[in-house]
């Protein structure tokens, strides 16, 4: 698969782009979330940018395969989350405003297999017991939707 952002960036170096990617707040049998913690230790959703070619749907459901090792069927999705406040600018300069889908899943088929290049670990928390160095973008994703996620049956 290209690597469409790499691309981009060596045409235009740090400049800010508008850069689309998904997100899956996942749900076990306890309705409990699964989070990610990311390298640089911090929590978040699974889920990444956007390839050339790819839908939003497709996006989310191959970056959690590769992220989790996770296979999802059903997304709902929740939201698109864009503007001043998903700008970034990420510790190697380059600057960004994102433009997130969030999507909703109860569906999930396989196990846990974690990528070690991208995570520490991976597991599923309590809806009230989320982790505090989840990050403030995630947490944006998330908040929303807590009441709705408590009441899923």
């Amino acid at each position: 698969m290209m690597d469409y952002v790499k691309d981009l960036r060596r045409l235009v170096g740090h400049r800010p782009l508008i850069l689309t990617g998904s997100v899956v707040l996942i749900l076990n049998e306890n309705n409990e979330l699964l989070l990610q913690q990311r390298i640089d230790g911090g929590w978040g959703l699974p889920g990444g940018l956007m390839e050339l070619g790819e839908s939003l749907e497709n996006t989310a459901r191959r970056e959690v395969k590769e992220e989790t090792g996770l296979n999802i069927d059903r997304l709902e999705l929740l939201g698109v989350f864009s503007g001043p406040d998903y700008y970034f600018k990420v510790s190697n300069g380059d600057e960004l405003y994102s433009v997130t889908a969030v999507f909703l899943t109860n569906e999930v088929q396989g196990a846990i297999e974690m990528d070690k290049e991208e995570s520490i670990d991976v597991k599923y928390f309590n809806l009230h017991e989320l982790p505090e160095n989840l990050t403030e973008e995630y947490r944006s994703y998330i908040d929303p939707y807590v009441n709705q996620l408590l009441n899923t049956d």
